[in-house]
């Protein structure tokens, strides 16, 4: 599996487990804020083996792995990858964007995964005035709703980004309804003259988000 990036060691990256992340390169969303589109453009080219010998020398630390991007589910041998991983008797967390429930429930069904991280980008009919792109809205509720009604674990997340509303992370909240956990996450700007949303707004929203999901997680604050 091609990876773009590794992070050795994170306590905020897999909820609860101590874990390293890899990134794999490539996308299939333009969301301009990301601030990992240098994973896109740059040949970077980690090997499968160097984060293979950090697990194996780290039993005894490291809980888990996490598997990020860009977009995980678009490289082909992932499952091999996790397979292996799990071998060594590691957990396993997917970030996804949710445009490939093929590729995700295959890897459930094949029991590799036990925690899942969908991106929610907006309100389902706002999707391409944040991804500029056209997406597989199909396949994004489908395993929206797959994982509201599963047995692996998971979380929803949205960065709030400043072209969100309050009543944006209110609709999407209500598109997840009854959701175990929803993140909102703290937008950084990376382009000249972008602006965020204060503290305030964020807890606002989620505060009001709190009414539809179970627990609402106020990251980056």
């Amino acid at each position: 599996m091609r990876i773009a990036g590794f992070v050795r060691n994170s306590l905020i990256d897999y909820p609860h487990h101590i874990a390293c992340v890899v990134f794999t390169p490539g996308c299939n969303m333009g969301c301009q804020y990301c601030h990992n589109k240098h994973l896109n453009v740059q040949n970077i080219n980690i090997a499968e083996q160097e984060v293979f010998d950090y697990l194996t020398q780290n039993r005894g630390f490291l809980e888990g792995i996490v598997i990020s991007g860009g977009e995980p589910t678009l490289q082909k041998d992932l499952g091999e990858f996790i397979k292996k991983v799990k071998a060594l008797g590691f957990k396993v967390k997917l970030d996804t964007n949710g445009t490939n429930i093929k590729a995700v429930k295959k890897l459930m069904d094949q029991n590799l995964l036990d925690f899942v991280a969908m991106d929610i980008k907006a309100p389902f009919e706002k999707y391409k005035e944040v991804t500029y792109t056209d997406d597989d809205m199909q396949s994004i509720v489908a395993l929206k709703d797959f994982l509201l009604n599963g047995s692996v674990d998971y979380e929803f997340r949205t960065t709030f980004i400043n072209t969100l509303t309050i009543e944006d992370i209110i609709t999407i909240a209500k598109s997840i309804s009854g959701a175990k956990t929803f993140a909102i996450q703290k937008y950084r700007p990376n382009l000249a003259g972008e602006t965020t949303h204060d503290d305030s707004e964020q807890n606002e929203a989620a505060r009001a988000a709190g009414q539809f999901v179970g627990t609402v997680i106020n990251r980056g604050l």
